[in-house]
């Protein structure tokens, strides 16, 4: 598959580490904050701040990963990304012990403040460093097998990210605060190691310097004659909004409905892994099986199930199955976009393809999380708590039905001429 397996393999162990890091911040960021705030608006700002930068620095991420050696980029934000995590670490172990959260307001806003700030300079990171990623693939990886490899991708992605450390980020945080902020420092620091030692091709020169706003044209033309992409773009971020919208409701209910410890919930977030897991193996012979479309159209219909669910399940086992369900399907659909993206692009325009598109899709993430606290804190003026922490929940399943609906025919059009 690789066109150099020892490139591919270690590119993959420093992808690795870095999504074992993001894992194990899945839950340590909220949780965090959750010990601060009981204020579910406020909650959600720690993870709109990671989030937020794919909005404002999408573009500038994307300019950038088409103007410079990749690798060096890649090493940059890895490094960025590990300093800042010390940092946080760093900041609540001067601040412990803390006080108990109040209902309003934070019980040490300084902190809140400082980890916020933190958590939006690992959020710009990740994005330049996400986008650098995601252009270098093609380049050590055989065209025809870029299905298997963005699944291989996404299952470590999975395995780090909501298997092994959300699970970890628990028992750490069990042992103490910082810890985990302190365990993801030194992930993100020895992935720049890995990568220090890796040669990275591009296929092509650099292209020559030009201004910025005719390049930045250049992909956006791209973008706008390709109408495949186009609505890839706009359903990926209608979708993104509406997962992200059941992550801080997520948290309250297994918190307040269901009676979660740390732990609890750090399981449950890995046993629904494994359904991703499971795609990872078999996304590849799915996709020869039935094709694109047909895949990513009931990979999408299959998530509003999903989402909707979470309404009735009671328990720690139900919410790991409706999660399993979710990660099974939404591996798959990635798979499928993911790579016919970056067959359609080609390399020199990839980069900035890349960064509109996710200014697209990612930028619709922190409207997600914040329109989640913003629909307890609502519907809680209707009904009790416990139910009001459900409606997430129900929007998120009603609108990715209504997506799947709108986008079912010109997702199979589309589909149906992916390149080779």
């Amino acid at each position: 598959m690789p066109q150099d397996p020892t490139t591919f393999r270690r590119f993959l162990l420093a992808a690795g580490l870095t999504n074992l890091g993001d894992g194990i911040a899945t839950l340590a960021w909220t949780w965090l904050a959750s010990t601060l705030t009981r204020d579910p608006v406020l909650i959600a700002l720690m993870p709109v701040a990671l989030r937020l930068p794919w909005f404002l620095f999408a573009i500038p991420a994307g300019l950038v990963t088409d103007r410079v050696q990749r690798k060096r980029l890649l090493l940059a934000m890895d490094v960025i990304r590990g300093l800042a995590f010390g940092l946080a670490a760093t900041c609540i172990w001067q601040a412990l012990p803390l006080a108990d959260p109040p209902a309003a307001g934070a019980s040490d806003p300084m902190l809140f403040s400082a980890l916020a700030l933190t958590a939006l300079v690992i959020g710009i990171a990740e994005v330049f460093r996400d986008t650098a990623a995601q252009t270098v693939l093609p380049s050590i990886v055989d065209h025809a097998r870029l299905e298997v490899a963005n699944a291989r991708f996404s299952t470590v992605e999975l395995i780090g990210n909501t298997l092994l450390g959300p699970a970890l980020g628990a028992f750490l945080i069990g042992l103490a605060l910082p810890l985990p902020f302190a365990v993801n420092a030194a992930a993100y620091l020895l992935a720049a190691v890995i990568l220090l030692r890796l040669t990275i091709p591009r296929r092509g020169a650099l292209p020559l310097r030009r201004p910025w706003r005719h390049e930045l044209a250049e992909g956006f033309r791209f973008l706008a004659a390709e109408p495949t992409l186009r609505l890839l773009a706009v359903f990926t971020g209608g979708f993104n909004l509406l997962h992200q919208m059941i992550v801080v409701g997520l948290v309250l209910h297994a918190q307040e409905n269901l009676q979660l410890s740390a732990e609890a919930f750090g399981l449950v977030l890995s046993a629904g892994a494994f359904g991703g897991i499971l795609a990872g193996f078999i996304a590849g012979p799915l996709v020869a099986r039935f094709a694109g479309a047909r895949v990513a159209q009931v990979s999408s219909l299959t998530c509003g199930f999903a989402f909707g669910l979470l309404l009735f399940v009671g328990g720690g086992i139900g919410l790991s199955a409706c999660l399993m369900l979710f990660s099974f399907c939404g591996l798959l659909w990635d798979t499928v976009s993911v790579s016919f993206r970056q067959r359609a692009v080609p390399d020199a325009l990839l980069g900035r393809v890349n960064s509109l598109y996710r200014l697209c899709s990612w930028g619709m993430m922190p409207v997600g999380l914040a329109l989640s606290g913003l629909s307890v804190d609502l519907a809680e003026r209707l009904v009790p708590r416990e139910t009001a922490l459900l409606a997430p929940f129900a929007i998120a399943s009603l609108g990715v039905f209504l997506l799947t609906a709108l986008g079912w025919r010109g997702i199979g059009r589309g589909f149906s001429r992916l390149p080779g």
